[in-house]
């Protein structure tokens, strides 16, 4: 008995007798020595040697150990958000500088660091631009507002800070984007901006940049001396703020590489993982901070951040940020707490779609700006091949089979509309012999970067989503981007299929049509004909039947759609340009009408003809009722 005893106590969960650690660990926290969970040095960022799907479960992709030392994985390691030190005391962490005697001092290199975050050239994980990127010196560009600045030229061109100008050097960047050099000019002159740049065209690196290199010329502000208790509490210089977590950590992550050893040090905040050790985080230091607006708010309310210091706020895919869903707590965080005045900061707002609507609603936070259209107005990128085709509800899973048949294992996005969509979709693709994965809201933080992280290395390919996964994430060599389910507002639309196609890369974007999507069918004539790409018959003959029987495009979706975007109404034209008047419903009249859109407009799930469908081709009906 003594020799089984011994033998029970000897069991390990991980089968190899180490003590059992806790199974999550937040992103920022991940790989820091003797932290639970982050010992693995995966570059897959799985844990386990076996993970993937040799567990024949989809949704277990390796073990516990997710994060470690991850470089294509969610989130980030080493030093990041894990400052001891005190900016100007003594005994520096590595890659950590400071702000002493009104000067910046860097921290010495630290090879480790720099392979952690930058990797080596040859690391695909590690994506800075395509075979096109060339092409984009070509891009229209338009800055409209008084005393435009002139747009630079190089990375090396005055204002930018040395210290910077080595980190995007280390990070392989050659040449900055239009939206680049426009914006490091514009913030380093102390103008507001309104930046509309279509996807995958440098966006991060636009409000990154001129931040970052201000910061690093004219150092931070002193601690405000309220007379409250305040020594934890944490004053970031620049707050940054976007609608997804996923899209947050991704910042953060692209942030930890720029601040690498500077004075500023990057902290993150979002929601699904324990807010006591958010806040522990960050109170060893956090200069700029990464934060979705839920968390934020609730950091506030507790006393544990005070943006009193903030001299650069940024919102991130704003038109999201600014429309029914986010207003009010962006509203609550930026007029109602202690950041400083419209007049005594700097607003940056970025998207690949600015409504006129959402335009007229950052006027709140904007003050004599200077509004930035890159690209084709509110268009998506020509690296992008647009298909089309006409396919009706019960027929979706053969097409979606046929086209991935065709694939050669390639990153593949599908969309879907509803979360329900989604999970069944992800079971469907893998007993079909498809390795997929599926992220939407209703999974917990720890699935949907788990499932990230499967996605990236690709162990799961094929990744179905819903909205969360349309907004901002820069995923690389994503190659084929499938629109299971077309959204009811062509802006979304855009942002869904720029998740492939991106810095100068090429990729395909494959959209399933029927009359169900007739709401968007004109705006995606007009989009396809400014892109340069195929328009199908059947979309012109779908269109003339919409008019005939609507008097016009129906219920358009979010923000009035796409509008005339070939005239002077798109959604990233400068609506201080087109004069008064004309401007029709508010936001909320407008979000109103693609919510019933949505519920009303067509059958996503449920309806007969669908489950019909499953009923008829899916085979296993246990295994499909399992999770009905």
């Amino acid at each position: 008995m003594t020799d089984l005893s011994q033998q029970m106590n000897n069991l390990s969960v991980s089968g190899n007798g180490e003590s059992s650690r806790s199974q999550y660990v937040p992103p920022h926290l991940r790989g820091r020595k003797g932290g639970a969970g982050g010992s693995s040095n995966s570059d897959s960022g799985e844990g386990r040697s076996n993970g993937g799907y040799n567990n024949n479960s989809r949704r277990d992709f390796g073990g516990s150990g997710f994060g470690g030392n991850n470089r294509s994985g969610f989130g980030g390691s080493g030093f990041g958000g894990g400052y001891n030190r005190d900016r100007n005391g003594g005994g520096a962490r590595a890659g950590v500088g400071r702000w002493a005697d009104g000067k910046h001092q860097p921290a010495p290199k630290n090879e480790r660091m720099e392979l952690e975050l930058f990797g080596v050239a040859e690391d695909s994980s590690f994506q800075s631009s395509g075979i096109n990127f060339d092409n984009y010196d070509d891009i229209p560009v338009e800055a409209t507002g008084d005393d435009v600045p002139e747009p630079i030229t190089s990375f090396e061109t005055p204002p930018l800070a040395d210290l910077l100008v080595e980190n995007i050097v280390l990070s392989r960047f050659t040449k900055p984007t239009p939206v680049q050099k426009y914006s490091v000019p514009i913030v380093a002159g102390g103008r507001d901006l309104m930046a509309c740049a279509q996807t995958g065209s440098g966006k991060t690196g636009g409000f990154l940049f001129p931040v970052l290199s201000e910061c690093y010329i004219n150092g931070p502000a002193p601690r405000p001396q309220t007379g409250h208790f305040t020594a934890n509490m944490v004053f970031p210089t620049v707050l940054i703020m976007a609608p997804t977590r996923e899209l947050v950590s991704q910042i953060y992550d692209e942030a930890r590489k720029f601040c690498y050893r500077s004075w500023v040090r990057p902290g993150v905040a979002y929601g699904g993982v324990d807010i006591g050790q958010q806040i522990r985080t960050l109170q060893r230091g956090c200069d700029l901070l990464v934060a979705a607006p839920g968390r934020l708010t609730d950091l506030l309310e507790r006393g544990k951040v005070s943006l009193q210091n903030v001299k650069y706020l940024v919102l991130d895919e704003a038109d999201r940020m600014l429309d029914m869903g986010f207003e009010p707590q962006i509203r609550h965080i930026v007029q109602e707490c202690d950041m400083p005045d419209v007049q005594d900061r700097q607003t940056l707002m970025f998207s690949a779609t600015f409504p006129r609507n959402i335009q007229m609603l950052a006027r709140d936070f904007l003050k004599d700006y200077i509004f930035l259209s890159v690209g084709r107005v509110g268009s998506t990128s020509s690296n992008i091949t647009q298909k089309i085709l006409l396919v009706e509800d019960d027929e979706k899973r053969s097409v979606i089979l046929d086209l991935l048949n065709a694939g050669d294992k390639e990153l593949t996005i599908v969309f879907t509309e509803t979360k329900r969509m989604a999970d069944y979709l992800a079971d469907f693709l893998y007993d079909q012999g498809f390795p997929a994965t599926a992220i939407h809201g209703n999974r917990t933080q720890y699935e949907r970067e788990k499932a990230l992280a499967a996605f990236k290395n690709g162990s799961a390919p094929i990744l179905v989503a819903t909205a969360v996964a349309a907004r901002g994430l820069d995923i690389p060599n994503v190659q084929h981007v499938i629109n299971y389910d077309l959204p009811n507002d062509i802006d979304d639309y855009v942002h869904r299929i720029g998740r492939t196609g991106r810095a100068g890369n090429v990729g395909v974007a494959t959209s399933f049509f029927n009359r169900n999507n007739r709401n968007i069918v004109k705006d995606m004539i007009s989009l396809l004909a400014e892109a340069d790409q195929e328009v199908p018959d059947f979309l012109a003959k779908i269109s003339r039947e919409s008019s005939f029987g609507r008097g016009g495009m129906g219920g358009r979706g979010r923000a009035g759609g796409m509008g005339s975007r070939m005239g002077g109404g798109g959604a990233s034209k400068d609506f201080r340009r087109q004069g008064g008047g004309g401007f029709g419903a508010s936001s909320q009249s407008s979000w109103g009408s693609s919510n019933g859109a949505s519920a009303g407009g067509r059958s996503d799930f449920g309806g007969s003809s669908r489950s019909g469908g499953y009923s008829q081709d899916y085979g296993n009906q246990s295994q499909s009722a399992s999770w009905w």
